[in-house]
Parts: structure tokens; C-alpha cells; sequence
């Protein structure tokens, strides 16, 4: 908000100055006038921040080139959300088909589509909704939080509080737990007495009253010559005063460098001292010892997970990464205490009280072994089987021998019971006289079909009427008839190459006779012959 831009005598009139625009924003106050009567809205600028050097310096003028006065039509209130304005208690025409409101049409509706709307049940008639128009000037049209409710943000505000009051009641019982349990645990050395016991309950009390320490976050850290708010150490890492100065531990100067920007020495300035008498072994030593060693195995952990497929991230989810490399750790340990005690199971504990046999103790015995030149055993002792490393001698399906024990046809089977089937359930005897049986019965089928197929019955040929009926046997053609046949079909033949010669008055005689066919069948033309074209 700008406003007029006035010098004062005194502090004592800008003071003055500012509550009068309190008053005036609250409403305690008059509004203040322009030169022409009317008033001056606050939120307007309305003068230049200094005026020109050839105007009068005492007062601001020239006021500004844009349209400063306000129009009364604009309003600054805002829709009421949710209001209704009647309730009707039956369908109205021309209102919305679904609901039933006036206010807008079933396109418009926002409620849930009905299956039998308000029109044609005249139930459950929704109110109408309360139409405003508002008239913004230019800063209201583009004012975000125009209409917001500041009230909506308190159950924000309340859940935050809620989340840190918890968080303060469940930190100062984890304190309160810790405590009694190392009082408890004195109790046990010491042994109990009733002056231990009021200190106790004094320690409590304390720890009760005391909540400065309680919140881990509450701690105040002091950047140190940072640039952009980077953290590159805090009070806490500061030396005490009586310590000595890390560039003062040797003053050689080719020893361990010192950065004064970020107070550090990493490297041992002092190497050869004794470890034991030594007060200070570097920075580095801090990273590879303590929680900072286990920080980097926790890194280091969470990369080789990722790499092998789970969904691990040190940064997006650390207590995740953190729980799996707890259970890992368990893991491991579970799984090399299992190993050792196999170990030991199978080849025995050395370290044991248990007394070892001389023979195996010294390694030595009086059994004589022979070997020829290459290393193999010739006398004194039987050579051992070589055992497969697969399963032997295990008889499945009530089987007596095992796969692979018989052979016939280039299959393999069960001898106990002649199957040539894997996972078959042995039949024993009954089974190998069964299938004997089926394969003789097998064979002598084959032998009938075969003696069948070799003598085929003889098929009598018959001679097959052109007109698709049998050709009696005792049948005797006419040679007179035959021959009048012949004249017929060659004059049938040429009229059909010679249109001309076609007559008007055609008769023709459904009876067919013996002769008339066998003629046809004489002249008809066949494609197949190979001597067809010397016919004519």
C-alpha cells in the first residue's frame, strides 16, 4: 500500500501519522479528503514518493497519470458459497429435469444424474441457488485470494499444534523411561535403601520440570562463515579456550595442512607420537570411527541394494534404508552363526574340551597302503565307489526297481513291471500277463487286417447307361435303328454349326430309345482322346 510520502519535523509526528491511518483502516477515525471534497482510498497511491526540486519541496503534488478515483458501482464483497433462497416442494416448469432448482438447466446440474429425475417423480426437489453479479474493479478481477476465508487456515494451524504437543509428550516419556531405567539399573549394583529411593523420585520430578531438552530440534546452531546459508560448522565444533590450537600441535611446516576457512586439519599432524598419549589424531579419524563409520556402511549398503533391484533410496526414504540394513545385519548374523555350527557339526570343535582320538590327533595309524608310480592305490586298502550326487535307489509309485531298469524297443522302463511310463503306478505280474495280452491281441488284429487287405473281393464291372441307369445284360440293339440314329445326330450336328438351315417348326420326342443313346454316345466329342481330331 502506498501513501503519501511526507517529511516530518519529528519522530514524535510520524508516530502520530501512522495511528491516524490505523483509525482510519478500522473505521475509528475520518476518512481524509482530496482537494476536491472527496475521499481518498487508502489502497490507491495517490502522489509521487518525491516531488520535483522546481515545485514546492514543502508538500507532494502531481498526483498520478492513471485513474486513481474510485468507482462507487465497484464492490469488493464476494458470492456466499452454498447459499439457497427457496425450497420448493414440487417440479416447476422450465426448471432443471434432474433436481428440480430454477437456477439452471439439467446441462448445468451438478448434482448426481437421477435415474427418474424431479420432472417425472416430483421428489427430492433441490433448492434454488442464490445468483449474485458483482461489478470488480481492475485489482479485484485479478486478486487471488479474493473471497478467501482466513478461518479455513485454523485447522491447519491446529493440526501442526496437535503433531507438536505430541511429539513434546512422546519425547519427554522416552526421557522419563531412560531415566528410571538407569535408576532401576543402580538399584540392582547398589542394591536398594530407601535414601536412593527419594533421590530417585527428586530425579524424576526434575526430569518432569525440565523441558529444555526435550526437543532435539530446539537446539540453536550458529551458521559459520557460510555464503548462501550453507552450514560448514556450528558453535558446538569450537575448541575450548584452554585446548590448544590444532596449527600449534606441530610447527613444522611440512606436517598436516590446516584450512582456516573451515577450522579443519584432516590429516594426523602428529604421527608418530603414541597412540595412547595422543589428544588429537585428526579429522579423518572422526569419519572412520563411531557413528560416522556406520553412516557410510548405511550409504554403502543402500547403493548395492539399489544395484541388485530393490527400491532403496538413502535420501527419500532413510528409515526405510535404515530398517533394511538392520534386518540385514541380523540376517548375516544368523546366517554365519548357522554356518559355524555346521561346521562344527561335521568336522567337530578343536577348541572344545572334548579329547580328540590319537588317530586322528597325530594323523597317523598302522594300516599299510600301497601305491604304484601314479599316486593309485595297489594294496591295503579298498578303493571306495564314487557315490552320483543324484538320488539312488529310490523306489517310487510302489515300484521295486527303478527307472531305467529294463529296456525294450528303444524305451526305457520298470522291470518289475515292463512300463514304459515315467510316473506309472507298478502293476507287478498281473500287469506284465496284461500286457502281454493286449500286445498279442494287438498282433493278431494286425495279422487279420493284413490277410484282409491282400485279397480284395472282385468288383463286377457294370456297363452304365448314358442316361445314368444299368445297362441290362440281355439288352440287343437294332443295327437298323442304329444307323437311323447316326443320320439323326449328324443332321442335329449340322444344324447346329449352321443356324440357317435351322427350321421354324421344331418337334421334339421326350422318348429316348437304346438306339438314339447309343448313337450319342458314338458321336459325342471326347476331350481326352488324344485321336479326337481325325474323327471328322
Amino acid at each position: 500500500m502506498a501513501t503519501a510520502s511526507v517529511a516530518f519535523k519529528s519522530r514524535e509526528d510520524h508516530r502520530k501519522q501512522l495511528e491516524l491511518e490505523e483509525a482510519r483502516k478500522a473505521g475509528l477515525a475520518p476518512a481524509e479528503l482530496d482537494e476536491d471534497g472527496k475521499e481518498i482510498n487508502p489502497h490507491i497511491p495517490q502522489y509521487m514518493s518525491s516531488a520535483p526540486w522546481y515545485l514546492n519541496a514543502e508538500r507532494p503534488s502531481l498526483k498520478h497519470q492513471r485513474k486513481w478515483k474510485s468507482d462507487p458501482n465497484y464492490t469488493k464483497s464476494w458470492y456466499d458459497r452454498g447459499a439457497k433462497i427457496y425450497q420448493a416442494d414440487k417440479y416447476r416448469k422450465g426448471a432443471c429435469e434432474n433436481c428440480g432448482a430454477m437456477t439452471h438447466d439439467a446441462k448445468s446440474c451438478m448434482d448426481r444424474p437421477r435415474k427418474l429425475g424431479a420432472k417425472w417423480t416430483g421428489k427430492h426437489i433441490a433448492p434454488d441457488e442464490k445468483i449474485e453479479q458483482f461489478e470488480l474493479d481492475y485489482d479485484g478481477k485479478r486478486d487471488r485470494w479474493n473471497g478467501y476465508d482466513a478461518a479455513s487456515y485454523a485447522h491447519i494451524i491446529e493440526r501442526y499444534e496437535a503433531r507438536d504437543e505430541a511429539r513434546k509428550k512422546y519425547l519427554k516419556d522416552q526421557q522419563l523411561k531412560k531415566l528410571e531405567e538407569k535408576n532401576n539399573k543402580e538399584d540392582e549394583e547398589r542394591g536398594d535403601s530407601e535414601d536412593e529411593d527419594f533421590e530417585d523420585a527428586l530425579k524424576v520430578d526434575e526430569a518432569k520440570v525440565d523441558e529444555s531438552k526435550q526437543m532435539d530440534f530446539a537446539k540453536v546452531e550458529k551458521r559459520v562463515r557460510t555464503t548462501g546459508g550453507g552450514s560448514t560448522g556450528t558453535v558446538r565444533n569450537l575448541r575450548i579456550r584452554e585446548d590448544t590450537a590444532k596449527y600449534l600441535l606441530n610447527l613444522d611446516v611440512n606436517s598436516a595442512h590446516y584450512d582456516p576457512k573451515t577450522r579443519s586439519m584432516r590429516e594426523d599432524p602428529l604421527p608418530d607420537m603414541d597412540p595412547n598419549e595422543k589428544f588429537y589424531a585428526g579429522d579423518n579419524q572422526n569419519r572412520v570411527s563411531g557413528q560416522a563409520l556406520e553412516f557410510k556402511q548405511l550409504n554403502i549398503h543402500a547403493w548395492e541394494a539399489f544395484d541388485k533391484g530393490h527400491d532403496v533410496h538413502m535420501q527419500a526414504a532413510p528409515s526405510q534404508a535404515e530398517l533394511l540394513y538392520k534386518n540385514y545385519k541380523v540376517n548375516k548374523e544368523k546366517l554365519k552363526s548357522q554356518t559355524k555350527e555346521d561346521i562344527m557339526e561335521k568336522y567337530g570343535n578343536a577348541a572344545s574340551d572334548e579329547i580328540l582320538p590319537r588317530e586322528l590327533l597325530l594323523g597317523q595309524s598302522e594300516r599299510e597302503v600301497e601305491y604304484d608310480c601314479a599316486g593309485r592305490i595297489v594294496k591295503g586298502q579298498e578303493m571306495s565307489i564314487p557315490r552320483s550326487k543324484y538320488e539312488e535307489d529310490v523306489y517310487i509309485n510302489n515300484h521295486t526297481t527303478v527307472w531305467g531298469s529294463w529296456w525294450k524297443d528303444h524305451q526305457w522302463g520298470y522291470k518289475c513291471c515292463k512300463q514304459t511310463i515315467r510316473n506309472s503306478y507298478c502293476t507287478g505280474a498281473a500287469g506284465i500277463e496284461a500286457a502281454e495280452a493286449s500286445a498279442d491281441l494287438m498282433k493278431a488284429n494286425i495279422a487279420r487286417k493284413e490277410s484282409v487287405e491282400d485279397a480284395p473281393a472282385p468288383v463286377n464291372e457294370r456297363r452304365l447307361a448314358t442316361w445314368g441307369t444299368e445297362v441290362p445284360d440281355d439288352l440287343v440293339l437294332d443295327q437298323q435303328k442304329l444307323a437311323e440314329a447316326l443320320k439323326k445326330e449328324d443332321e442335329k450336328r449340322r444344324e447346329e454349326r449352321d443356324e440357317r438351315k435351322r427350321k421354324y417348326n421344331v418337334k421334339y420326342n421326350d422318348e429316348v430309345t437304346p438306339e438314339e443313346m447309343e448313337a450319342y454316345r458314338m458321336k459325342k466329342v471326347l476331350h481326352d482322346d488324344p485321336m479326337k481330331d481325325f474323327l471328322h
